[in-house]
């Protein structure tokens, strides 16, 4: 159940809503595309395209897809560069100057039933990479 997350990333994730909840977000993100790696980001488990890219400026995060902020009963994902994406499930939410949508998990039930809106949104954002 916990192949391929980083001990790091368990850690933070037990202080979470729930262990399971937080592993089967993880897992649907990582399971998504062999391109995308896992680290520590911001303090906060983090997703990253793994592929090449054109050059770019280190400070436009254009290789993060995916930062979790995780709280007591929630899970908060951050897409740095969730504006660009067109998202028509209404899973990114928020209109940051930045750029940046989000979206909350409070429980398993969430997290299940937003699964293919998830990995939708990831796949429209890998097609944006500026390889």
């Amino acid at each position: 159940m916990f192949k391929g997350i980083k001990n790091k990333t368990k850690l933070k994730l037990v202080k979470t809503i729930s262990f399971a909840s937080g592993v089967v977000c993880l897992q649907i993100i990582l399971n998504t595309d062999k391109e995308i790696g896992e680290r520590i980001k911001w303090n906060n488990p983090g997703f990253y395209y793994t592929g090449e890219m054109k050059p770019f400026d280190p400070k436009e995060y254009k290789r993060e897809i995916v930062v979790f902020n995780l709280y007591k009963g929630r899970i908060m994902l951050v897409f740095p560069g969730g504006a660009k994406v067109n998202d028509g499930s209404g899973l990114l939410e928020g209109d940051y100057k930045d750029g940046r949508r989000i979206t909350i998990f409070k429980d398993m039930e969430e997290v299940n039933s937003k699964e293919k809106a998830l990995q939708d949104v990831i796949i429209k954002w890998l097609k944006l990479v500026d390889k």
